[in-house]
């Protein structure tokens, strides 16, 4: 291969690998977590007794905090049904948020970045572009848990923290988004 198109062909290599990356909020799925390099964001739940489970809902850097929260009271009356039961309590309910800072190079592939350090008259120094002249974009990924009691017959009509599990399945279903076949790979 001639040495001029190597570079091009190398940075379209690198760019269909970055387009790889999430580039739509994180769809209702379960999560896959066998391992660190297939780990796709989604909901997960575990059995703690009869009747009660621990849920979780992890978006990714696309997902909002109100999908996240939305998908996992969905999980929730979607578990309930599915187990039998008519309503869930909720008797433990957390959102987390994991932000992080990704800064651009304002040129990048010149010079390294034209940001070097070496070590000049007794101390370490550096020339060129510092982080706080490069362009910089804020991620969040929100991630929701709950505990979830489940109860079979009519749902108490007093109680703020009880759901009606066939009406939250049947409100939150149009904003559901299911996974292409794109998004199983």
């Amino acid at each position: 291969m001639n040495k001029k198109l190597l570079l091009p062909a190398a940075a379209m290599a690198v760019l269909t690998l970055l387009s790889a990356c999430a580039t739509t909020p994180t769809p209702y799925a379960p999560a896959d977590m066998t391992s660190s390099r297939n780990y796709r964001p989604g909901f997960s739940e575990s059995k703690l007794e009869e009747g009660r489970f621990r849920l979780t809902f992890a978006g990714n850097d696309l997902t909002s905090r109100d999908t996240v929260e939305t998908y996992l009271l969905y999980r929730a009356s979607e578990l309930t049904l599915q187990e039998g039961y008519d309503w869930f309590e909720v008797v433990n309910r957390d959102t987390d948020s994991r932000s992080r800072t990704v800064y651009s190079d304002p040129f990048p592939g010149a010079f390294g970045g034209l940001s070097w350090r070496y070590y000049g008259r007794s101390r370490w120094t550096g020339w060129g572009m510092g982080y706080d002249s490069w362009d910089s974009q804020q991620y969040t990924r929100y991630e929701a848990r709950a505990e979830i009691v489940m109860h079979k017959g009519a749902k108490p009509g007093s109680d703020p923290n009880a759901y009606d599990a066939r009406s939250i399945r049947g409100n939150l279903e149009s904003r559901i988004v299911r996974p292409t076949a794109d998004d199983r790979r």
